[in-house]
């Protein structure tokens, strides 16, 4: 799991060095309830080749979900700002989200931090 609250020269770091997701070569296909049909690596005879797109798919992965995290952090901000007339507290926040209001409150005060420092590309804020 991220970090929730790094510091502002690490966060100016990793925003320099942001990961985009590897774009998919193809669709994967529908499984058929195989379990072991993944993007199709199973088909792939080449170790090295195997290795490159397993690599590729776990950074896309990694970055789509750092992704995420941010924007869940974003949500959680907003939706404790108590300028929203809808605002709601920590622990609806928690039981929303399925995390502990530690944890929610440090989510909070990232979200606050990204939208203060860096609001392009998150949407409206509050």
């Amino acid at each position: 799991m991220p970090q929730p609250h790094p510091s502002q020269p690490q966060r100016q770091a990793e925003a320099k060095r942001r990961l985009r997701p590897a774009p998919l070569r193809f669709e994967p296909g529908m499984s058929d309830g195989d379990p072991e049909h993944f993007f199709d690596l199973e088909s792939l005879d080449d170790p090295r080749e195997l290795l490159a797109r397993s690599t590729e798919l776990t950074l896309a992965f990694r970055a789509a979900a750092q992704r995420a995290t941010e924007f869940q952090a974003i949500a959680a901000a907003q939706l404790a700002d108590p300028r929203r007339f809808d605002q709601l507290s920590v622990e609806s926040i928690a039981e929303q989200a399925n995390w502990t209001p530690d944890y929610t409150k440090k989510m909070i005060e990232f979200g606050r931090d990204l939208i203060k420092n860096d609001h392009k590309g998150y949407g409206p804020c509050y």
